[in-house]
């Protein structure tokens, strides 16, 4: 439970107000990130977070911003080299439905391709939201068993209804099939991968 989009969360359109600013959390985010997420931690949504954890991590977090309030957040946690996870992903209940889910996730894959990661994985219940996005369902247990240490500490450990995506960066923008974590074959597979199109902006 890492993520607060649901299906009414990532509906198209845009956002009402003040310009949405995108950037990099910074320390005095700290308070309104804890209130954003743990106020769906509450209702069961997401992981409870604490100040410690935010502070250790206040790196992987980009925020969307409207004038002076925070109203959306995610993060890219890396796990090697070439992975990373995106995780921690709230929008603000009175900025849903408004594209900005959207808006977020391509920031962070905008991130991952800078840092040249292979592979983006995600935790969602709207996965045709990720599909539109370049992700592909996986099952679960093809991910790098540590990437499961948020898992442990969820309620729904035993029974988790989550589904695993995962999107292939490729360095010319396509999207590739990945193979799998730790498959033996995965330098032969390396050969067959299905280079697919290249995600519209």
């Amino acid at each position: 439970m890492i993520s607060a989009l649901t299906a009414d969360s990532v509906a198209a359109g845009e956002a009402p107000g003040a310009a949405l600013i995108t950037r990099k959390a910074g320390m005095a985010d700290i308070a309104p990130l804890l209130k954003l997420i743990n106020g769906y931690a509450a209702k069961g949504i997401m992981l409870a977070r604490t100040e410690f954890e935010i502070s250790e991590n206040i790196r992987d977090f980009t925020v969307l911003t409207e004038g002076s309030e925070l109203v959306a957040c995610g993060a890219l946690h890396f796990y090697s080299p070439t992975s990373g996870e995106i995780r921690s992903l709230a929008v603000a209940e009175n900025r849903k439905s408004h594209g900005i889910g959207r808006r977020l996730v391509e920031a962070l894959l905008d991130e991952a391709a800078q840092y040249s990661l292979e592979t983006v994985f995600a935790f969602t219940y709207v996965p045709d939201f990720f599909r539109k996005l370049g992700f592909e369902e996986v099952d679960r247990g093809v991910l790098p068993l540590k990437a499961w240490k948020d898992c442990l500490r969820c309620p729904k450990f035993q029974c988790c209804d989550e589904i695993a995506m995962v999107r292939a960066m490729h360095p010319n923008g396509g999207v590739v099939r990945p193979p799998i974590w730790g498959d033996a074959d995965a330098e032969s597979t390396a050969n067959t991968l299905i280079l697919l199109p290249t995600l519209k902006r």
